[in-house]
C-alpha cells in the first residue's frame, strides 16, 4: 500500500466506523421510541437493523488497526467524522423515523462504494471483500425501510 492510499483508506474506514456508531445509536433511539399502529413491526425491524450495524463496528475498527491505523477515540471524534444526521427527538412520527433511517442507510451505501475505490487503490483485498458484505447489508436495510414507506 502506498502511504497516501493507505492514509485515505484509514480515514475512510474511520468515517465508516463513525457512521456505524452514529447510525446504531439513532436506530436504537427509534427502536425505543417508536409508537403507532406499526409499533411491533417497526420496533423489531429497528432492533434487527441496530444489531446488524453494531455487529460491524469491531470488524471495522480492527481493520483500521490491522493496516496500522488509529481508530476513533471519543464521542467527539465520532461526531466529527460521521455523515449521519444527529436526531435526539423521542417524539418523531414512526414514518419520519423510517424515512430518516432509509436516507441514512442509502448514504452509507454511497460511502461504502467510495470506500471500495479507496481499498482498490490501496491494494487492500481484505477490506475490499468486507466492503462488499457491508454494502449488501446497507442496501438490504435501505430496501426494507423504503418498502415500509410504500
Amino acid at each position: 500500500m502506498g502511504d497516501n492510499a493507505k492514509k485515505a483508506l484509514i480515514d475512510g474506514l474511520n468515517g465508516l466506523l463513525a457512521d456505524h456508531l452514529a447510525l446504531y445509536m439513532k436506530t436504537k433511539n427509534f427502536h425505543w421510541h417508536v409508537t403507532g399502529p406499526q409499533f411491533r413491526e417497526l420496533h423489531l425491524m429497528f432492533d434487527d437493523h441496530a444489531q446488524e450495524i453494531f455487529g460491524n463496528v469491531d470488524i471495522i475498527a480492527e481493520r483500521v488497526r490491522k493496516i496500522d491505523g488509529k481508530t476513533l477515540t471519543s464521542i467527539g471524534s465520532i461526531m466529527e467524522k460521521t455523515k449521519v444526521e444527529d436526531q435526539s427527538s423521542a417524539d418523531l412520527e414512526a414514518m419520519d423515523m423510517v424515512a430518516q433511517l432509509r436516507d441514512d442507510n442509502a448514504q452509507m451505501v454511497k460511502t461504502l462504494k467510495e470506500l471500495k475505490e479507496l481499498a482498490e487503490e490501496a491494494g487492500d483485498n481484505a477490506t475490499d471483500g468486507l466492503i462488499d458484505e457491508w454494502t449488501d447489508q446497507a442496501e438490504e436495510r435501505t430496501w426494507f425501510l423504503a418498502a415500509t414507506l410504500g
